[in-house]
């Protein structure tokens, strides 16, 4: 099966993770990673010293309880991860029944949707899914981007991240600008960042950068190269 891929913006979102064992742990990791301001967790059983760090986090709320179909109330993202079906198949119909997104941990065919791997440097992320098929073969090819992606990666969104609106100010065409950013994307700036080659950063951005913006090149590359 083919899934629709998406990435959903979580602020302002409230989330609900049934299930806190080492499965249900990473997904509350990952949820708070990726800026959920507002966070429940259930569980039947009595949380170690790592959850309780979790837990101290901002918005985060843990419950010593059983789920009941109230928790459902208000959230827009929930995650069952009990070790009983029975439960996290009465989670998927409720969730399937209000229109949640509700992901079962794995049972894709109870799912609203999956969590690919997700491979991360810095702002850039990659999924990989292999539509529920093959999990442990996701995990292979995320392991394997590592090679190719290195940290140069993010630091070059750091910077673009600080450039656009500098950019955006002049008040230039947007073909200009466009053109401009795939400019930076298809030179050799990616390359001197992976070198830590800061002169020659500096080079490329004065070459490319409209005029204007030369004396803020320092700016763009401080603390990341």
């Amino acid at each position: 099966m083919r899934y629709y891929p998406i990435f959903v913006d979580l602020s302002g979102k409230h989330c609900l993770v049934v299930g806190a064992g080492d499965v249900g742990r990473r997904k509350i990791e990952t949820l708070l990673k990726c800026g959920a301001p507002a966070l429940t967790v259930l569980d039947l059983a009595e949380p170690d010293d790592n959850l309780r760090q979790l837990f101290e986090q901002p918005g985060v709320v843990f419950e010593h309880r059983e789920f009941r179909e109230s928790d459902l109330d208000g959230k827009f993202l929930v995650i069952a991860s009990t070790g009983s079906e029975e439960v996290n198949w009465r989670i998927s119909k409720l969730c399937a029944e209000r229109g949640l997104l509700c992901n079962v941990v794995d049972q894709p065919e109870k799912c609203s949707f999956i969590v690919p791997a997700m491979f991360t440097r810095g702002d850039l992320t990659l999924a990989v899914s292999t539509g529920g098929a093959s999990p442990a073969l996701a995990k292979k090819i995320r392991k394997s981007l590592d090679d190719y992606f290195g940290s140069e990666y993010g630091a070059f969104l750091v910077l673009m991240g600080r450039l656009r609106p500098m950019v955006l100010e002049l008040g230039q065409a947007t073909d200009e600008n466009s053109t401009l950013f795939r400019t930076l994307v298809g030179s050799d700036l990616l390359e001197a960042l992976g070198a830590d080659d800061l002169q020659r950063a500096r080079d490329i951005l004065a070459r490319h950068l409209p005029e204007p913006l030369h004396g803020r090149i320092s700016e763009l590359l401080h603390g990341i190269a």
